[in-house]
């Protein structure tokens, strides 16, 4: 890799990857403060494969010529690159992160034929087979999901399910992904079934939970379409309102719990304002059990 100088105007930012018009406003700082310590990364025809925020700062500050990082490498390698700066240098959103990676791990598996590939496969794996793979991933280092998730903190395991969502979640499957009408446990669901099919059921998990889907995908993998449809019709949907008090009411329960057991008292400033909380969260729930038991 050769060090050089290169105005900035001689750059080219052809790379699909690089990430143009973010807040640079603390990095411009970091530079002024200590100098750009890592140049950017160009090839021989002086385009940019790694440092989009480092160039959109520095040309802000003003700059007309930067230390760059001469590579010479094929076209595969130097699209790594520029998914390898995307991966560890900046926050991507849930899809974003699922192409690079998916793309990089194609990349990477052509580039080292040699090391150990995702499966793709939905086959539900045998007690045998599911020991078997993973003494292979205990003993795989080299892989792509490997070293990904030494530069970016990732497990391997979550690295593989991104992967997987990517390649093989329909269209229709990804733009519910990217609205936030699916999230990613839903996705790992449903990508079970072939694309098509996906697409067919797509509509009858929307709203529903993560184990509402389940039963969902079970209905299709046993009967079918039709009956994915009968196990969605008989599903009482759950209110947002009863959704939204689940995980509140298990950390009050919890922490309820503790301060009985553990006997812990407060005689703080705030005594005074949780006692009254906490007694009309108690008239609350006394009214709620009268509700829900047909009380009058």
């Amino acid at each position: 890799m050769e060090l050089a100088t290169r105005k900035l105007s001689e750059i080219e930012r052809n790379s699909k990857y690089l990430r143009v018009d973010t807040d640079v406003e603390m990095l411009k700082k970091s530079i002024e403060n200590v100098g750009l310590i890592n140049p950017l990364t160009v090839n021989k025809n002086n385009e940019l494969l790694a440092g989009a925020r480092r160039f959109q700062a520095v040309t802000e500050l003003g700059w007309s010529e930067v230390d760059v990082h001469i590579v010479d490498r094929d076209l595969l390698e130097q699209e790594l690159i520029s998914i390898d700066e995307n991966l560890v240098r900046t926050p991507l959103n849930n899809l974003e992160l699922e192409k690079c990676l998916n793309r990089g791990r194609e990349i990477y598996e052509q580039i080292n034929p040699g090391t150990l590939k995702v499966n793709f496969s939905t086959k539900e794996l045998s007690p045998e087979e599911k020991n078997k793979q993973q003494a292979q991933e205990d003993k795989d280092n080299d892989s792509f999901a490997a070293i990904t998730a030494e530069k970016t903190g990732l497990s391997k395991a979550v690295i593989k399910s991104a992967i997987k969502r990517d390649e093989l979640a329909s269209d229709s499957v990804k733009k519910a992904r990217g609205a936030g009408e699916l999230n990613a446990t839903q996705t790992n669901v449903i990508i079970e079934l072939d694309k098509e099919i996906q697409e067919a059921v797509l509509p009858l998990i929307t709203d529903k939970t993560v184990k509402e889907t389940r039963e969902i995908i079970k209905a299709v993998k046993e009967g079918g379409i039709e009956a994915a449809k009968e196990e969605s019709e008989n599903i009482v949907p759950l209110p947002q309102e009863y959704k939204l008090l689940k995980s509140p009411l298990k950390r009050v329960s919890k922490n309820l719990s503790r301060i009985l057991v553990e006997g812990l008292k407060y005689e703080g400033p705030e005594k005074e304002q949780i006692n009254k909380e906490m007694f009309e969260l108690k008239e609350q729930l006394d009214n709620y059990f009268k509700m829900v038991n047909g009380d009058e």
